[in-house]
């Protein structure tokens, strides 16, 4: 008897001792609960803890609990959080260029992207690993419309209405102000009750992320022209990164790529099932005629140049586009 007492003492002084020794990252998502992102985040937590043997734990604080993209990126900075899932404007944010791969009509579908992003996150890697960041995972998050309270057809239409943009403290306001927009800067997390307010009317977003949101309640326009793919990557502190065992980096790793697949292909689908949710509590698709997409191509075009200063960086934009280049020429 004695000996099986002194075994389960051994084993329950081994089992508490793994887990006090487990090493917690936690990691901010403006992901709601219960959406395909949040769920895939917690699907690769409980890999990770397999996959370490107890010694890595995921925790994920979604819905925006610890705030915006911005403010996640600074308590990763302060050590309050370890990592981050973040759009594409989140990770430029860190380092000028991954927004690059989401430069307005100029990726024109997932096989470019995908393409895009095999290519040219290599170079970004190393861009945001200078800035103390490692990215994890890479993946496409749906393609970006416009919703608005009333439809959007013409850039006139958008022009009328007042636009909601990231809140970054980039240039980029006075370039939509320049092309004779209103855009209102604001949090992600205060999108909705802004909606609520009439504070803004209009916003970019997937269908995804709009009906995930519930944004659509307000803004249930939808203008059925692909403007730009949403880039979304999973990033860890340099400083916790390197206090992982490197023996188990590798099957993180591979982990998160698995993910970063089935989170791309499963996104194509929930997109177009949250259109039709959406249509059938009074979604309107709102159709651009191809002579009208010429309008919005012209438009783009103009203030392409002040954008890429602004937000792209040259040279990001510049690697992409080649690499565009390069794979129209072999298609």
């Amino acid at each position: 008897m004695r000996k099986i007492h002194l075994l389960l003492f051994i084993f329950f002084i081994i089992f508490f001792g793994v887990q006090c020794n487990a090493l917690e990252i936690k990691l901010g998502s403006l992901a709601p609960a219960g959406s395909l992102w949040d769920k895939s985040l917690r699907e690769l937590a409980v890999q990770w803890q397999e996959l370490s043997g107890g010694k890595v734990k995921l925790k994920i604080y979604h819905g925006g609990i610890a705030g915006d993209e911005s403010a996640i990126i600074r308590k990763i900075r302060l050590r309050q959080l370890h990592a981050g899932a973040l759009s594409g404007v989140g990770l430029n944010q860190i380092a000028q260029g991954p927004l690059a791969m989401s430069a307005p009509m100029l990726v024109r579908d997932d096989d470019e992207l995908n393409y895009i992003l095999e290519k040219t996150t290599p170079y970004f890697d190393k861009e945001l690993e200078k800035k103390q960041f490692i990215v994890v995972m890479w993946t496409s998050a749906g393609w970006t419309h416009y919703f608005g309270r009333k439809p959007i057809v013409h850039p006139d239409d958008l022009r009328k209405q007042k636009l909601w943009i990231w809140d970054t403290g980039s240039k980029l306001i006075q370039v939509w102000k320049k092309a004779g927009f209103n855009p209102i800067p604001l949090s992600a997390t205060d999108i909705l009750t802004s909606l609520q307010s009439g504070m803004i009317d209009a916003l970019l977003s997937t269908p995804l992320t709009t009906a995930a949101s519930q944004w659509f309640a307000f803004c249930n326009n939808m203008c059925d022209l692909k403007f730009a793919p949403m880039i979304a990557g999973i990033v860890v502190s340099k400083s916790i990164w390197e206090k992982i065992p490197d023996d188990i980096k590798p099957d993180l790793l591979d982990s998160a790529k698995k993910m970063q697949k089935k989170i791309s292909l499963e996104t194509i689908k929930a997109d177009e099932e949250a259109i039709a949710i959406m249509k059938q509590h009074g979604l309107v698709v709102n159709h651009v005629p191809e002579d009208v997409v010429a309008e919005w191509k012209e438009l783009v075009e103009k203030y392409y140049n002040d954008v890429i200063d602004s937000d792209f960086g040259r040279d990001a934009y510049e690697l992409v586009k080649s690499q565009l280049e390069e794979y129209r020429k072999n298609d």
